[in-house]
């Protein structure tokens, strides 16, 4: 059988890969690469970087590049079949990621490089490359006697095992809820283009009337413009339920178990590895010095936001009291009473702007930000095979022609993809004897479809989210580093890797900027200035209100890591209540289960790192404020980002590197500043 998966050139053939050859073909590079160390270790007596690190490098990638669209399509066209062949495969490639880790003979070849004559000839990302894997060999459990090596084995399986399933119950959960309406009248306050949407999903699902899911493009239009308080209710309850023991499918995919198991997991593993608990290993690779540093820092943002976001929301009680009568208000009426104000205060709707943000002038003017920025050109390739009719890819010439990276546009919610919006590593940059190897991204998100013979048009905050992803992408794709473990996003610290992606969203705000990204899709004229005025006036509404919810969420994250006690389990809501008594304005309902469906820190990479957010945001919001100083277009600035941070991956400390670029530490001032929040 020809397997797809084992064939090592260009890029993945989707329509090809099958279920049936994930296992074979994961077997069949394991088994190879456990003799290739075996053997690389054994024939020499001397290590070098030619002789040892180059050759795993190349056997990484070769894994890397066989996985990479395995997992992709799990996530963005998951089926039964593909999920079982993916699941059989977490225990395979954790069993062989740990025993590298905990290869003693391996740990002693990279020290004699790092001890040797070698080590002060090689550049600084080889030399970063040797660093990172001897700490990351501490943190595989290289200095565990046999029994704890035995158990810190298991444990990196059960972690991997339990992870996905917490994904998989999440998207199960998502999948199985909809919501017919036959009765118009419910309709009231949605904008056509939900009504539209949930007319073309019931058409899809042949049935009458419309229908509503939990796709964050349904879910969003209910809660912030439904006038019917039922619907929204409902609508809320089934969201903020997932996967859990409560609301319509109660008990059904509940991951309430796999919580307490992943965060026990992860106790004892730091423990195993001498750390107090999950909180300190997780710092081991990240900017942040302590978990005192991390505590600090959120809790002078709350300072900062508290007292503010209470008189936002007041502001909201006070409103839909005069407006509605209405003597108290529930989570499910916040957004919708929050949206009647804003366009009270600042007639101004997500909505209204929709029109000058057609999927094509979204993407030509954010293709035009980074020319100008960067000097490059960015131009469709009709000829890439994709995994879905709607996926389009793109490839980045720099201003020689010279290629410098390729990606995957999937943008459409659709039913078996996973919610939210992420870049993925496809390919990654690396010398090879033939050249380059180009660099490769995924970039996903799940914004409204084309609805009837309109095409897609994205809300300002969904154009927010694709300048973030793409920030992501150019990070992985213009990196100049040639070795796999530090090119791209490879070794980047988690709290620095929001800094290219939070930096992309400030152009959003530009007027310079907009005029190349907004124009009427049916006349194409531009955004009117003074509805650009009503929008730059409402962009700091109720900030310090989503300020504080994102705190909420990085102090439960880390506080729940770092507070753990064996005797006491997870104690996820009694964390998460002492949390939200501390920064919260607005307490949810008690069927409220939030954590049941955070993926971002029980199934992806921000465990203990979910502060990672404000603390880069705090570089990124200082590095844009070199160019408020010397304009938004000032290319000199843009090549010293792109040559300073963009290009040098993870090969140098980010607190360097970001010195490299502004001249000096980063400072707070600017993030309060762009936050709406006065510094004192």
């Amino acid at each position: 059988m020809q397997n797809p998966l084992l064939e090592n050139t260009g890029l993945p053939t989707f329509s090809k890969i099958k279920p049936e050859h994930v296992t074979p073909a994961v077997d069949e590079i394991l088994d190879k690469s456990r003799l290739a160390v075996k053997a690389l270790l054994s024939v020499n007596d001397r290590y070098t970087w030619d002789n040892l690190i180059h050759p795993l490098e190349e056997m990484g990638d070769r894994l890397d590049r066989a996985w990479s669209p395995v997992s992709h399509l799990n996530a963005v066209m998951n089926s039964e079949a593909l999920r079982e062949a993916y699941n059989a495969c977490l225990p395979k490639l954790s069993d062989y990621a740990t025993e590298m880790g905990q290869n003693e003979q391996l740990f002693l070849a990279y020290r004699q490089i790092a001890e040797g004559p070698e080590y002060r000839e090689l550049d600084p990302a080889q030399k970063k490359v040797i660093d990172n894997a001897l700490r990351d060999f501490h943190l595989s459990g290289i200095d565990l006697n046999s029994e704890n090596k035995a158990r810190y084995k298991t444990i990196m399986q059960e972690l991997s095992a339990l992870t996905s399933q917490f994904s998989d119950n999440l998207l199960d959960a998502t999948n199985a809820w909809k919501k017919q309406v036959n009765d118009e009248s419910l309709l009231s306050g949605l904008p056509e283009s939900a009504i539209a949407l949930a007319k073309q999903m019931a058409e899809r699902e042949k049935m009458e009337g419309w229908l509503f899911n939990l796709e964050f493009p349904s879910y969003l239009p209910v809660m912030t413009y439904a006038d019917n308080r039922k619907l929204r209710e409902e609508v809320y309850t089934a969201y903020v339920t997932r996967a859990s023991d409560e609301g319509p499918h109660a008990g059904k995919w509940d991951n309430t178990a796999v919580m307490e198991g992943i965060l026990a997991l992860r106790h004892e593993m730091a423990k195993l590895l001498g750390f107090a608990n999950y909180a300190e290993y997780s710092l081991a690779t990240k900017m942040a010095a302590s978990t005192d540093q991390v505590l600090d820092f959120l809790n002078e943002l709350s300072g900062r936001a508290l007292s503010m976001a209470r008189q936002e929301l007041d502001e909201v009680r006070a409103f839909a009291k005069t407006k509605d009568a209405l003597s108290q208000i529930e989570a499910w009426d916040v957004p919708y009473y929050s949206e009647q104000l804003r366009q009270k205060k600042y007639n101004i709707s997500q909505e209204e702007l929709k029109p000058y943000f057609s999927v094509s002038n979204a993407l030509a003017g954010m293709f035009s930000v980074v020319k100008r920025l960067y000097g490059l050109e960015i131009s469709k390739n009709e000829s890439v095979e994709t995994w879905h009719a709607d996926v389009q890819f793109y490839e980045i010439l720099d201003k020689t022609g010279t290629l410098r990276g390729q990606f995957f546009l999937d943008l459409y919610a659709r039913p078996h993809k996973r919610g939210g919006a992420w870049m993925g590593d496809c390919i990654s940059r690396k010398r090879t004897d033939q050249g380059i190897q180009t660099p490769v991204a995924y970039l996903v998100c799940n914004f409204s479809p084309p609805v009837g013979d309109d095409p897609a048009l994205f809300t300002h905050d969904e154009v927010l989210t694709l300048f973030h992803e793409f920030g992501h992408g150019l990070h992985h794709m213009l990196t100049q580093v040639d070795y796999l473990s530090v090119s791209g996003i490879s070794g980047v610290p988690w709290d620095a890797v929001e800094l290219p992606s939070q930096f992309m969203e400030n152009w959003c705000w530009q007027r310079e900027a907009l005029d190349l990204i907004a124009a009427h899709y049916q006349t194409g004229a531009p955004l009117p200035e003074e509805m650009f005025q009503r929008m730059l006036a409402a962009k700091n509404f109720q900030s310090a209100m989503q300020m504080v919810r994102q705190l909420e969420f990085a102090l439960f994250d880390f506080r729940m890591h770092l507070e753990y006690a064996p005797e006491k389990g997870g104690r996820v809501y009694e964390i998460l209540n002492e949390v939200r008594s501390q920064v919260a304005v607005m307490n949810p309902p008690s069927f409220n289960r939030f954590p049941h469906s955070f993926s971002h820190i029980f199934a992806g990479g921000y465990a203990a790192g979910y502060y990672s957010y404000k603390w880069a945001e705090v570089l990124s919001s200082d590095a844009f404020s070199a160019f408020e100083e010397r304009g938004i277009f000032d290319q000199e600035t843009g090549l010293r980002f792109l040559s300073t941070i963009l290009e040098q991956g993870g090969s140098r400390e980010p607190m360097d590197l970001f010195i490299a670029f502004r001249g000096r530490e980063p400072q707070i001032d600017a993030l309060l500043r762009h936050s709406g929040l006065a510094v004192s």
